[in-house]
């Protein structure tokens, strides 16, 4: 019998995986933080104004609390296609498996996706400021940079798991976009 296929969800696979999954589970990544590190080209921003997205980067004593996702059985060979197709769509994504812990105590191997730092997209150590002011405004393929914010730091808040960058990040996109929307009242 083969082992079951795990995926880890850190950002927008855990409010929205596209994928059939049997066993879900809080579950917890070292060696990596979660953090808008990737410039987005194609999902939640344009060439002209590239929007940012969640990625993995490496960090000594990081760790990450995401979702893992156990793979109907049957379905590994149309997921990995899925995912690779949606998830290496500029190859700023590194696909690798990585040990994570779930919720439970069990370790498992799951395919992680994270950034690669040599690629042009990696955008590591914005000031959250800067962060802030660029999701407030990049439009992408798949919407509004800020939907993709607030569903991300929505639905982990949801879950128990706090971050407090995402947190912050929602707090300061939504005081922009009150003065945004103050300075140009709609008729």
């Amino acid at each position: 019998m083969n082992a079951p296929l795990w995926v880890f969800g850190y950002g927008s696979l855990v409010w929205n995986p596209g994928f059939e999954f049997s066993e879900t589970h809080v579950a917890r990544l070292k060696g990596f933080h979660r953090s808008f590190c990737m410039r987005s080209i194609h999902h939640r921003g344009s060439v002209e104004e590239p929007g940012l997205v969640l990625a993995l980067d490496a960090k000594d004593g990081g760790a990450c609390e995401g979702v893992a996702f156990r793979v109907t059985a049957g379905t590994e060979e149309a997921t990995m296609a899925y995912l690779r197709e949606r998830e290496l769509v500029s190859s700023a994504y590194l696909e690798t498996v990585q040990p994570v812990r779930l919720s439970d105590g069990r370790m498992v191997d799951a395919v992680t996706y994270i950034i690669d730092p040599d690629h042009d997209q990696y955008c590591g150590d914005l000031p959250l400021e800067e962060q802030a002011h660029i999701i407030t405004h990049a439009v992408g393929g798949r919407g509004p940079n800020t939907e993709y914010l607030f569903n991300s730091a929505g639905h982990l808040a949801d879950l128990g798991i706090v971050d407090e960058e995402l947190s912050w990040l929602s707090r300061r996109v939504r005081e922009i976009q009150s003065a945004v929307s103050e300075a140009n009242p709609t008729d």
